[in-house]
């Protein structure tokens, strides 16, 4: 299973550090992809969306769903 958000405020590298280190050890995430340019980002496993979405806001970016 995977989820995609739509993030707001990515730019550069840094934030998709930021951003795949924030989600990365979060229960039933397997893999993180930051697709900067599209203002996604896809979470593999069997995370909680809740908890992904709240984790990529308190690195400081705004999360819809698409």
């Amino acid at each position: 299973m995977s989820v995609l958000l739509e993030v707001h405020g990515m730019s550069c590298a840094h934030c998709v550090a930021s951003i795949t280190s924030a989600v990365s050890p979060l229960p039933g995430v397997t893999a993180v992809d930051v697709a900067l340019e599209a203002g996604t980002v896809r979470v593999d496993g069997t995370p909680d969306v809740a908890v992904v979405s709240a984790a990529i806001e308190d690195a400081g970016y705004d999360v819809t769903t698409p």
